[in-house]
């Protein structure tokens, strides 16, 4: 695959992969907005260590906020990691091909 094509394809997943980034963290903002009655900067504080994983920073005083943040966090998890490998996919399958591997499916030679 030429280089050009390589780029464009890394610029693609990466744009994709930061609206999902975006979407996520926008969810937990409006959830702690909503539901914690934080400000917008602390909602954005709160809800971006959430999807880092890190946990939050203001302490969770009603029950709605627990349930919905007890959800946020789990639902933040699988949505970096997978937009982590959504993101890497075109290295990791250019890496491939400069390794020269083979698929599992070729015909192989064992006589």
């Amino acid at each position: 695959m030429p280089r050009k094509q390589f780029l464009s394809r890394v610029r693609l997943h990466g744009t994709i992969a930061l609206f999902a980034l975006f979407i996520n963290l926008s969810v937990g903002m409006l959830g702690y907005h909503v539901f914690e009655k934080l400000g917008w900067v602390d909602a954005f504080a709160n809800a971006s260590m959430i999807l880092s994983g890190m946990g939050p920073l203001a302490p969770i005083n009603s029950e709605a906020g627990k349930l919905f943040i007890g959800g946020y966090a789990i639902f933040s998890g699988v949505v970096f990691l997978t937009t982590v490998g959504f993101f890497l996919t075109p290295i990791v399958h250019r890496l491939l091909h400069r390794l020269h591997l083979e698929s599992s499916n070729a015909q192989r030679d064992d006589s």
